[in-house]
């Protein structure tokens, strides 16, 4: 049929198709082609009526390995993963969570078995999952209770300790199930001071990808300014319940307005560091297989 669009009476009846192409795991861009609609329109759609921002509806979490083949830590400060990973229950029907390769990396690098790892943007469980493979304590929260429902799925797996031998032929680690609550990142009052052994979030990308169907606090809503201002409230209570002279980890990219790049990145680096941070590390993780970028996310 190519790019003939089809027309309906109802937006209803627009949405019932659109749901049941995605059940049909038909590609956004087939979608957005014969039903005239734009990505966005597709993202929201799903958020309303599921509650969290997935990109396919059903998502089969049968387990095939629990590492990454032939995984190697990164040794520079350039990061590129042309496979997202696919390993335990990862998967990336969850938009905008990042590939596993960065936690399991992060983690590695900075904190030992054991440790408790703090993660309050929890989204689909990525961080939890990893910390949980590699013998990390993990508490993460999501202001979604959704996304926290999702994380519960993703984390509902066994794995025996000897499983967790990080170390060839050295010590068993022990498993620990992590934490897992609906909270706002902006309020961590019920952790103690110097508490948390390593910090590894990933904050939403201001008003880009909403997460949620309009829920108040959610900052994936807030406009650059907004969201920054209230990030400050985030890495202060950030600095304080980490330990001194550990490390947090954060992902975020640059964004464009008005055809013209705002380096958010940075942006958001000054506000840790307003909060007492310091910058150890500028780690840049390359792009690959970005398929909704096209002419119809905005049109």
């Amino acid at each position: 049929m190519g790019n003939q669009k089809v027309n309906f009476k109802t937006e209803k009846e627009l949405q019932d198709a659109i749901l049941q192409a995605k059940a049909r795991k038909t590609p956004d861009i087939e979608i957005g082609q014969r039903y005239g609609v734009t990505f966005r329109y597709i993202e929201r759609l799903i958020t309303k009526r599921e509650g969290l921002n997935i990109s396919a509806l059903k998502v089969s979490k049968k387990i095939k390995t629990l590492y990454p083949k032939d995984f190697k830590e990164e040794q520079t400060t350039v990061w590129s993963f042309r496979q997202r990973g696919k390993w335990a229950t990862h998967s990336g029907e969850y938009r905008g969570n990042w590939s596993p390769y960065i936690p399991r990396n992060v983690i590695l690098k900075y904190s030992k078995p054991n440790e408790l790892v703090l993660d309050y943007f929890c989204g689909a469980g990525t961080t939890a999952v990893e910390a949980k493979l590699l013998g990390r304590k993990c508490r993460a929260f999501d202001i979604n209770n959704k996304a926290i429902e999702l994380s519960k799925k993703n984390l509902g797996f066994r794995v025996e300790p000897q499983q967790l031998s990080l170390s060839k032929g050295k010590s068993r680690v022990n498993v620990y199930e992590p934490e897992l609550m609906v909270g706002d990142a902006r309020d961590l009052s019920f952790l103690q001071d110097d508490s948390i052994d390593l910090i590894c979030a990933h904050p939403p990308y201001a008003n880009i990808i909403h997460y949620t169907d309009s829920k108040e606090g959610d900052l994936s809503f807030f406009d650059i300014d907004d969201f920054l201002k209230e990030m400050t409230k985030v890495a202060q209570k950030s600095f304080r319940v980490l330990k001194p002279g550990r490390q947090c980890a954060i992902l975020i990219g640059d964004t464009r307005r008005k055809k013209h790049v705002i380096p958010l990145g940075f942006k958001l680096i000054n506000v840790y560091l307003d909060a007492g941070f310091k910058l150890r590390e500028l780690v840049i993780k390359r792009q690959h297989n970005c398929k909704t970028t096209g002419f119809w996310y905005d049109s």
